[in-house]
């Protein structure tokens, strides 16, 4: 038998914001528990602002640190960081009542380089904050922070030398595709800090391009004996099971990267047609069928999906309730090569899996070149390698050694 669960009261300048803020928690999948707690915290921030004597709109991050150290002071165990603010100050700030974080970069050279340099990613270059923050930033913090340092050279003598010291230490601690990213990052830095005037000379023609080693060696898919028991280890008599069995499904059946599988909307699923439409590399859409299985997974999932405003597919099983990322759905895959007592894979492994199987039962090129929607044939003519029946009376005989 469940439990009442007491719900504050809460007065003060912030009280006529309850009732939204517990709606807005519970449409994040919030327990009702800590829809109570979380209550109680805005009525405390209420009270504390009404004996201050400041309205909502003067509740900046200094006078939420006052708040702080008044409950540290009264020796309260709970809520003495700003981080365990964040939720009642996210909600207020989308609402607009009190004013907006602000970061500390006036004083600092370096934050205020690196936001100038954010601004430009944004405003001229058109690029997400995903791509910004998760590829450009850490590369730029990275050269940034050893030469803007207090006692760092900085950037008025920087020079091709300096690139490629810096690419020698950094590069062979990633794989290809880091150090892509680390390369392409760095090239997009030293071409901003040119144009703003920072150095004097555009330094990215000294960024070296990162050696294609693909070709090198055989796309690496996955027997269906290794498929079958990452599937099998899903516990689909709960949500996250059913979730990840339909997400494996997907990645290996219908051959879509990891970001593209997080995309996934629902409207994006045409059950009528049996379509699925894909939100692929460079902002371009694709049609894809549904397969019967991966279908069925779907609809599991969908019965004890939470009931939420996101219109992404999968989501998140604590809360916050909320889209997952491309990197969830990575680790999602390792988690069931774990459960399954597998070798660690990335999700772009069951992307191959899709090619070699085509391959397999006798599709041709650039049929497989369709399904995983690659956008030059030399991409999908990696497969080729893949198939060794037909390569085989091609490779010529070893020649016999004469007699020593």
């Amino acid at each position: 038998m469940g439990g009442r669960v007491w719900v504050p009261v809460a007065s003060g300048p912030l009280a006529r914001y309850a009732a939204g803020y517990g709606s807005w928690l519970a449409a994040r999948g919030y327990s009702r528990w800590t829809i109570s707690h979380r209550l109680r915290q805005l009525d405390l921030l209420s009270r504390w602002l009404e004996r201050e004597g400041l309205l909502p709109d003067e509740l900046t991050s200094e006078r939420v640190e006052g708040f702080l150290q008044a409950r540290r002071a009264a020796s309260c165990s709970t809520w003495l960081s700003v981080r365990s603010m964040a939720l009642p100050l996210s909600y207020l700030r989308e609402l607009g009542v009190v004013p907006a974080a602000t970061r500390a970069v006036d004083d600092d050279p370096f934050e205020r380089l690196l936001e100038s340099y954010r601004r430009y990613l944004f405003d001229e270059r058109g690029l997400t904050g995903h791509t910004v923050f998760g590829r450009y930033e850490p590369t730029a913090r990275l050269f940034l922070a050893g030469r803007l340092a207090p006692d760092g050279p900085g950037l008025e003598r920087l020079s091709a030398a300096d690139v490629s010291l810096f690419l020698a230490a950094e590069c062979p601690k990633r794989s290809i595709s880091a150090a892509r990213d680390v390369v392409s990052g760095l090239r997009s830095l030293l071409r901003y800090l040119h144009v703003a005037g920072q150095i004097p000379v555009a330094l990215q023609w000294a960024v070296p391009g990162v050696a294609d080693l693909r070709d090198r060696s055989l796309p690496r898919g996955l027997e269906p004996a290794v498929v079958k028991k990452l599937l099998a280890s899903c516990d689909r008599r709960r949500l996250v099971g059913r979730r990840d069995y339909a997400i494996l499904l997907v990645l290996s059946r219908l051959g879509l990267r990891a970001g593209e599988v997080a995309a996934i909307e629902l409207d994006d699923i045409d059950w009528r047609s049996g379509e699925l439409l894909v939100r692929g590399k460079g902002g371009m859409f694709d049609q894809l069928p549904l397969a019967t299985d991966v279908g069925e997974a779907i609809v599991s999932y969908l019965r004890r999906r939470p009931r939420v405003q996101s219109r992404a597919l999968f989501l998140r099983v604590l809360a916050p309730i909320g889209p997952l990322t491309g990197d969830a759905i990575g680790g999602l895959v390792k988690a069931a090569c774990r459960r399954a007592g597998l070798p660690l894979v990335r999700s772009h492994a069951l992307r191959h899996t899709v090619a070699t199987e085509m391959l397999k039962q006798g599709a041709s090129l650039p049929e497989i070149g369709q399904v995983l929607r690659h956008r030059e044939q030399k991409t999908t003519a990696r497969y080729a390698k893949v198939d060794r029946k037909a390569l085989r009376p091609l490779a010529r005989p070893w020649p016999e050694g004469g007699a020593a």
